[in-house]
Order: structure tokens, then C-alpha cells, then sequence
């Protein structure tokens, strides 16, 4: 059976644990060493990833690229404009030839519906680097960060503020794999995916929702935000005009607690979503978040191939 990775629930948490502690370990034993030197293990050497963009990316474009040079593999990157996906070649038969010309494909698109028709016509692993619907590997950096930050995932306390978009999408679904939860401050109108919210609150994660920003953060371990107007995304006055009293600053993070986290999946709109003083603050991890990236996918990729 071909492994997918479209979403957190495809790995499952025992899975998604396997990987966060897998990518603790190939990151020490890297500690120090150039980062384009192959991993001593080599797991994917000889494989090959082609990454689909349909989206602008730096994060993900250099993060899956590195990660197969260090697992010992390549990477092509595809740009949806040059290729014929980009001129009316069906997705369908996309899959079918780059699953005959490379092991793997990420995508990263808008409708999610496209990722899910290349992973029924693919014999090889698809893998979600962002549709409009979810986000799971940043989410698999995201926990691998807070671990690494000492903070234990079964009762964390997390707090998102602004749009409930796809990033907070797969954060819901890891609060119900994982035993957190989820405080989300979002303005009315601009709610997370019920789907998400439905499904980790049967798996028993209390998922609340907060039209104070002060109420959501008060008390919490983690504070996350993004910004608030996506790639694509039209109404733009609005949107800030909503978001804005859902800006994390500092008078915000002083209500969550002292050894809080601040977490953002970048790129940020500073000044908007959040301020400098907190982005740069003693209390961000983002940095750590984005270079974890590259050691979250290894983990992902080494996952779908069978490795863990």
C-alpha cells in the first residue's frame, strides 16, 4: 500500500511521535556539520522527489530539497506555469508520469481536491506541502519545535490567534492525535474548518473558540499566528480591519504564561498579525520552527517511504 501524506491523520500520532523523535535524532547527529553533507545512514539515497509548486514558496521549496540531499536523495522542482500541468494536462495523468520517472511528488497547490486526485492516480507517495485546506508538514516542524523547547505534547495548552485558515486546520488535527488543545481567538466570520474542529474534539482535545484575543491567550503554553491574508486571497481592508485586535504583541503574550512559546509559520506581515518586539523577543521560536522544516520533512519523507 502506497503511503500518502496529505494530512496528519494519514500518519496517524503514533506515527507522527515516531517522526518527531527521529527527526531529534538525525538533527543532533548533524550538529555541526555543513548542511549539505548526506546523513552517515544515507536512508534515501538513490531516490528522487519531484516537487510540484503552484504557490510562491521559500520555506518549502528549500526545506524538501535540503531534506532529500541530507537523507541522501534529489530533488526536481516543477513549476506549475512550465510545465504541461500548467497548459490543460490532466492531474490524473501528471500522477501517472512523474510516478514513472520519480519516487515521490510534494505538491504544493490551492484546492485540495488536487492533491487528493494525484494521490488516487499516483503509484508512488504524494505528499501535502500546503493546499488551502492543510498544512501538515508545518505542523510536523511546529511539534517537533515545541518538544525540542522542553514543553510535552498530551495537555499542552495552545493558543492561535487570527484567521482560521489552513496552518490552525492542521494544528486542530494534531491537538486531536497528539492529546493538546486548542484555544482559537478568531474573529466572527473568519472560523477554523469544522471538519477539523469536529474530529479532534471526538478524539477528546478541547477546542474552544474565542472572539477575545486576551481570553484565548490567557494561561497558554504556545501562542501561534499567521498572516492574515493568504496567497489568493481577496478583501484585504477587511480581513485587517477584523484581524486586528487579534495582533500578538506584547501586552498578549504577558497573558499567556511566562515560559510561553511564540510560534509563526512565516512569512510574517510585521506590524500586522504580530509586532517586532515579539517576533524578535526572548519568547520566539520562529527561526528554530522554520530550520526544523528541513528535519520534520526528512522525518515525513522517511515515513512514507516505509522507513518508519
Amino acid at each position: 500500500m502506497t503511503r500518502h501524506f496529505l494530512d496528519l491523520s494519514d500518519a496517524g500520532g503514533d506515527a507522527i511521535a515516531a517522526m518527531i523523535v527521529d527527526a531529534q535524532q538525525r538533527k543532533a547527529a548533524r550538529n555541526g556539520w555543513a548542511k549539505g553533507r548526506v546523513d552517515a545512514d544515507a536512508p534515501l539515497a538513490g531516490h528522487v522527489l519531484a516537487m510540484i509548486f503552484e504557490k510562491n514558496s521559500t520555506r518549502t521549496r528549500v526545506s524538501f530539497d535540503m531534506a532529500m540531499r541530507q537523507l541522501g536523495g534529489s530533488a526536481i522542482v516543477l513549476e506549475a506555469g512550465t510545465t504541461q500541468l500548467g497548459r490543460g494536462e490532466t492531474i490524473a495523468d501528471t500522477a501517472r508520469v512523474l510516478s514513472r520517472m520519480a519516487d515521490a511528488i510534494m505538491i504544493r497547490t490551492d484546492d485540495h481536491a488536487k492533491i487528493e486526485e494525484l494521490a488516487a492516480h499516483a503509484s508512488v507517495p504524494v505528499i501535502n506541502g500546503l493546499t488551502d485546506a492543510s498544512h501538515p508538514c508545518q505542523i510536523v516542524a511546529d511539534l517537533l519545535t515545541v518538544v525540542e523547547h522542553g514543553k510535552a505534547l498530551p495537555g499542552l495548552e495552545v493558543a492561535w490567534l487570527g484567521d482560521g485558515n489552513n496552518v490552525l486546520s492542521s494544528i486542530v488535527e494534531a491537538a486531536g492525535l497528539m492529546g493538546f488543545n486548542v484555544r482559537i481567538g478568531v474573529p466572527q466570520g473568519y472560523d477554523a474548518d469544522p471538519a477539523y474542529v469536529d474530529v479532534a474534539r471526538s478524539r477528546g482535545s478541547r477546542i474552544t473558540v474565542h472572539r477575545d484575543s486576551g481570553e484565548a491567550a490567557s494561561g497558554a503554553d504556545v501562542v501561534v499566528t499567521d498572516t492574515w491574508i493568504s496567497m489568493g486571497q481577496s478583501g484585504a481592508e477587511a480581513r485587517i480591519a477584523a484581524m486586528t485586535p487579534f495582533q500578538v504583541n506584547q501586552e498578549l503574550m504577558a497573558l499567556a504564561k511566562p515560559d510561553a512559546l511564540f510560534l509563526h509559520c512565516l512569512p510574517a506581515h510585521r506590524g500586522e498579525e504580530v509586532t517586532d518586539a515579539v517576533i524578535d523577543g526572548r519568547q520566539s521560536v520562529v527561526w528554530d520552527e522554520a530550520e526544523n522544516r528541513i528535519h520534520g520533512q526528512k522525518s515525513v519523507l522517511r515515513w512514507v517511504f516505509g522507513q518508519l
